[in-house]
């Protein structure tokens, strides 16, 4: 091909084009600033000695000492087992919502939702107070006699596993969800008018179309657990210790930067190999939606042919198996007029997706009880009723300052987030720009890099521009992770927007600002809304940057309640895990309304 023919092929961009895209670059050079800079020094860091010597040494120490290789295959391990049964939980409860009416899968998936907006250090008290020695789990299983004595749920891995999953199921839901929604139902019914039974219709059509989804969840949730550690932390023993772990006590009890920035980079190199074995396996446009390449087996490589022949082979298993025990079920119970087949099979889905639900809903709801006790220790069922936890919450300073600094920090990060991440947003979705899948991918980047990373990267920014303890650095790290919501959202509700509404503006003499400010704007307030909601939530339940970039007089909410947890569980904790139940569910019924009241008008 010619110069000039790729010259003409290439998207116009003039010297106006550069002016017009203007509003994409303030958060461009936000993310370069706070978020490839940073991450790119504590890399290069991990790669020189004090005298500024290149250097190996930390990689060295790192490959050669068993302990942090067994930390990371223990990483590896929970990641795992966490992604296994994040998705084979969460697709009945994913299926459930595709195949329900809109309302009911509008009040289902709200459900789904409230757990994730709740505080994970919510959930995970909330599990200490069920899964504990006097919790509520061993206290009914012993009522019951079905044990004689308490078991052991907590500080293993059976209990890092049941924070883990819960934390990371509704993620999953969601991931697969975008993707069922789009499956045709009626090719389930041709196959089976055309003869195929229950079980081999739904895996071999329905299962298959759904295969983007699944692989996308899986992706998220395992990059999302590979730097978490406010489960292992709180519910794990010192065998469920993971890297994200080691990282913090390198950086807050040795400062050692550079081994830092090491074991981070060891963590950001699994990230790729995972993000590497899936376009191999499975191609990256199937986290956009596309089936193709996993329906019909076209991804070229060894890897890819061998990945495709073992699905195929476990695809024809399970369509087996399940029209097997659908026949055995038959003769159990011979379906009748007034109950068929498919109404058993859907009655037994609710049951499961229902369970599942609960699952994820109610244990926060057993911090309540608790809040109230009379007695100074955690237990349930809890002893008398009283108020004096609250009373002592509220007469706290320490918990009143950092409840109100939470508070403006997130408001400001929604605000700052919103503002950037629609502009941008406008900019990708309505204008040719070089580089737009470039761009969209530095954007979305800290949503698929370890927290973690990010935390200790702009820790060492912040320490050298006097940003460690201040508001404004709280901001700065809260919009970083925040902003791709804002984008993505953003970018989805116009993508469904008339711009004909736009040029009937602009032909009766309205300048672009006045279009943008009274048409534009009030028609996608619905997306800036639920825009401003992620970036509120995610800002006012962080940990991980708090931990870093907080000093002792800064303190948030989610960093004062981490220091109890650590040092001293008491009822002062389920009374200001309730409040936030509470807020938090305020908060998100008052945004669906104002959305929802924003779509209709």
């Amino acid at each position: 091909m010619s110069m000039a023919m790729v010259e003409a092929s290439a998207p116009p961009l003039s010297q106006a084009g550069w002016i017009r895209a203007w509003p994409i670059y303030p958060l461009l050079l936000f993310v370069l600033a706070f978020f490839v800079y940073p991450v790119a020094q504590i890399l290069w860091l991990s790669l020189i000695d004090p005298d500024g010597h290149f250097t190996l040494a930390n990689y060295v120490h790192a490959a050669t000492t068993p302990v942090y290789l067994q930390t990371l295959g223990i990483t590896f391990q929970i990641a795992v087992w966490t992604t296994l049964l994040a998705i084979l939980a969460g697709y009945p409860v994913a299926y459930l919502l595709a195949t329900s009416r809109v309302r009911t899968r509008e009040a289902l998936t709200l459900l789904v939702l409230m757990p994730f907006w709740t505080s994970f250090l919510v959930r995970t008290f909330a599990w200490m107070i069920l899964l504990g020695r006097n919790g509520v789990v061993n206290h009914l299983l012993v009522s019951l006699g079905i044990v004689d004595a308490p078991l052991s749920l907590i500080f293993n891995f059976t209990g890092v596993m049941i924070g883990m999953v819960h934390s990371m199921m509704p993620l999953a839901v969601m991931a697969m969800l975008s993707v069922m929604e789009r499956i045709d139902g009626n090719l389930v019914k041709a196959a089976r008018t055309l003869g195929a039974r229950g079980g081999n219709a739904f895996w071999r059509i329905y299962f298959r179309l759904s295969m983007p989804g699944i692989a996308a969840a899986g992706l998220l949730v395992f990059i999302t657990a590979l730097g978490f550690f406010i489960v292992p932390s709180l519910l794990g023993g010192r065998q469920q210790t993971m890297i994200s772990q080691v990282i913090i006590s390198v950086v807050q009890e040795l400062l050692n930067w550079r081994f830092a920035g090491a074991l981070s980079v060891m963590l950001l190199a699994a990230s790729a190999l995972v993000f590497y074995l899936y376009d191999r396996l499975l191609g990256m446009s199937t986290l956009s939606g596309s089936a193709d390449d996993v329906a019909d087996g076209r991804k070229s490589g060894v890897l890819a042919r061998a990945g495709s022949a073992a699905g195929e082979r476990l695809i024809a298993a399970l369509g087996w198996m399940t029209d097997r025990a659908g026949a055995l079920l038959e003769t159990v119970m011979p379906p009748r007029a007034d109950r068929p087949r498919r109404a058993w099979s859907r009655l037994v889905l609710g049951i499961v997706a229902g369970l599942i639900i609960a699952f994820l809903c109610l244990p926060s709801l057993f911090v309540i009880p608790v809040s109230f006790t009379d007695g100074s220790f955690i237990e349930f069922p809890p002893k008398g009723f009283s108020l004096r936890w609250y009373e002592t919450y509220f007469t706290s300073p320490g918990w009143v300052a950092a409840t109100t600094r939470s508070f403006v920090v997130a408001l400001l990060t929604g605000f700052v987030a919103t503002v950037l991440g629609t502009a941008a947003a406008i900019v990708l979705v309505r204008q040719r720009i070089m580089f737009r899948m470039a761009i969209i991918t530095l954007v979305l980047a800290p949503l698929v890099l370890p927290r973690i990373i990010i935390a200790v990267a702009l820790f060492y920014l912040y320490a050298q521009l006097n940003l460690v303890g201040t508001v404004a650095g709280l901001v700065i790290g809260h919009t970083i992770l925040a902003v791709p919501y804002v984008v993505i959202t953003v970018m989805a509700v116009l993508k469904t927007y008339d711009e004909r509404l736009d040029h009937a503006a602009w032909t009766l003499g309205a300048s672009k600002w006045q279009a943008l400010r009274r048409i534009t704007l009030p028609q996608i307030k619905g997306g800036l809304i639920a825009g401003f909601l992620f970036a509120f939530i995610t800002s006012f339940d962080d940990l991980t940057i708090a931990l870093f970039v907080t000093g002792g007089s800064t303190s948030t909410l989610p960093r004062q309640m981490w220091n109890d947890l650590l040092l001293q569980v008491n009822p002062t904790l389920a009374a200001v895990s309730t409040l936030i139940l509470v807020f938090v569910t305020a908060f998100i019924v008052l945004a669906e309304i104002l959305r929802r009241r924003a779509v209709a008008g």
